[in-house]
């Protein structure tokens, strides 16, 4: 990512956050999409709280899928078959396993100090991938993004064809949960 960044003209700083040296600089937002689950809830949040400047917003959040629950079933068994230590194999209810890593940050939020009342915003939006685009971002997720490539190519193939047996697209219902607050003075 850092390197797609840097394509397209962005500065960038890689390190873990809880430990990144601001050199004196503050900002107006410190945002995290799909990654605080590997930032230290305490930790991160402090970092956070010095790096903000009064008002400024620290937002966490997560896009949780949920295909039809045939699909789920279907696609769940192929995690299950490949991958039977992979958390993800249980797709049934998606949004309630986001549900510790919700309170993991309310938690680090109110534990770091610095902050208001931690808020929880949802977002409900909806999208139908194509068999190809849906097997295209399976390689880039957690758990799945550094298996030997025999057992990927075993994944994608038993997805394809679950996919092809329930009509060739994955139409996906979307909740974004977002754990947010604000930076007291």
């Amino acid at each position: 990512m850092a390197a797609v960044a840097r394509g397209r003209g962005f500065a960038v700083e890689v390190g873990r956050f809880e430990e990144w040296d601001p050199a004196g600089r503050t900002f107006d937002a410190v945002v995290a999409g799909q990654t605080w689950h590997w930032v230290d809830p305490v930790a991160g949040a402090a970092k956070a709280a010095t790096v903000l400047r009064p008002g400024g917003r620290l937002a966490l959040f997560w896009n949780v899928f949920q295909a039809p629950p045939a699909l789920a079933e279907a696609l769940g068994a192929v995690y299950r078959r490949v991958l039977p230590g992979l958390p993800a194999a249980n797709l049934s209810d998606a949004l309630a396993a986001y549900g510790s890593m919700v309170v993991s940050a309310t938690d680090g939020m109110a534990q770091a100090g610095g902050f208001g009342p931690a808020e929880e915003w949802r977002f409900e939006w909806d999208r139908t991938y194509g068999r190809d685009e849906w097997l295209d971002q399976i390689p880039t997720h957690g758990g799945v993004n550094r298996l030997p490539p025999a057992t990927l190519q075993d994944l994608l193939a038993g997805v394809g064809a679950a996919i092809d047996a329930a009509g060739g697209n994955v139409p996906v219902h979307y909740t974004t949960v977002a754990v947010t607050a604000v930076r007291e003075d």
